[in-house]
């Protein structure tokens, strides 16, 4: 799951179709629902070709760093395109420390810790690591906003530790390449960096759409990882695999999950976002030949199971 799954933009938009207690109006409901769950399961299966399409950049001979720099750039190109059309393209002055801030954690190490894990680890580990973010979330949520941490919590924070001990200890089975802690090191520090979209999204939440807000966050993300980047020949298929990360897992991936957001409340979107890794999981397997140990696929299940009862208690599905 990548940068673009979180609530910039705001809260949920929801429809009100309620308009008696007839059964043209539930239907409606149901129908605006199915078609809310239709945008983010669509959007989950294109995240989850993040580290499948990155594997093949590095097939054709592109180190991590380069793929994260093309890709950022490549996704503005079009998030601007599309602020610039809406009109969205306002910044406030007091925000622009907050944005360099989360331009270079939330895109510059975001993306090459990402793309990292995918190297060394797998695109399915890389995946499911990165949903260990609602376990720093917790953490930050105590710390900055003074959130207590529920019995709920405490559980999918051991539940989230114990996923990753097994995920370590367990590994995988990656033809052409070798298992190694950073791996599992590079997929925690994105599980870091993603929730780091929690804690800013409360700044920007209100005053900017996605385009709006990504108009000025990868420009500098882009900037933090220039300096370190070094740019080698692409081939056509180079290029292709690049262009497809941008448009497809970046920009139409953040377009699926904030059409979702109109028909489904943020808690609903976000169980179903969960299928991202299950997707991934499944393509990698398929595509790459990718399988995970007995060991670290119980610490998988153990990892998303946390993911899903902090979002249930967060509906209110199960009690605190």
């Amino acid at each position: 799951m990548d940068n673009q799954n979180t609530q910039i933009a705001g809260g949920p938009i929801e429809r009100s179709t309620e308009t008696g207690p007839s059964t043209g109006s539930v239907v409606n409901r149901h129908g605006i629902a199915a078609l809310g769950y239709m945008w983010i399961i669509s959007a989950a299966l294109l995240w989850s070709l993040i580290g499948p399409l990155s594997k093949l950049a590095f097939r054709e001979g592109l180190l991590p760093l380069e793929v994260a720099f093309w890709r950022a750039v490549f996704s503005w190109c079009l998030f601007a395109l599309h602020a610039a059309i809406s009109g969205q393209t306002h910044v406030n002055r007091q925000d622009l420390p907050y944005l360099l801030v989360f331009g270079l954690s939330g895109v510059s190490l975001f993306y090459v810790a990402y793309q990292l894990a995918v190297q060394q680890g797998g695109a399915a580990l890389a995946s499911v690591l990165l949903y260990t973010a609602p376990a720093w979330v917790t953490i930050f949520a105590r710390f900055f906003f003074d959130e207590a941490i529920t019995r709920v919590k405490l559980l999918a924070l051991v539940m989230t530790l114990s996923g990753v001990g097994a995920i370590s200890l367990g590994g995988t089975s990656l033809p052409g390449s070798a298992f190694s802690g950073s791996a599992v090191f590079w997929g925690l520090v994105s599980g870091f960096c993603y929730s780091l979209y929690y804690l800013f999204g409360k700044r920007f939440s209100k005053g900017y759409s996605s385009a709006n807000l990504f108009l000025y966050l990868l420009p500098i993300g882009i900037a933090g990882l220039l300096p370190f980047v070094t740019f080698s020949h692409k081939s056509a298929m180079a290029w292709m695999s690049l262009v497809l990360l941008s448009l497809v897992c970046t920009y139409g991936a953040n377009s699926c999950y904030y059409a979702s957001l109109r028909h489904l409340e943020a808690g609903r979107a976000s169980i179903a976002a969960t299928f991202e890794p299950v997707f991934t999981t499944i393509i990698a397997y398929f595509w790459w030949q990718e399988r995970l140990s007995l060991m670290a696929g119980l610490g998988s299940v153990a990892v998303l199971a946390a993911v899903l009862i902090v979002v249930l208690e967060n509906t209110g599905s199960i009690r605190k």
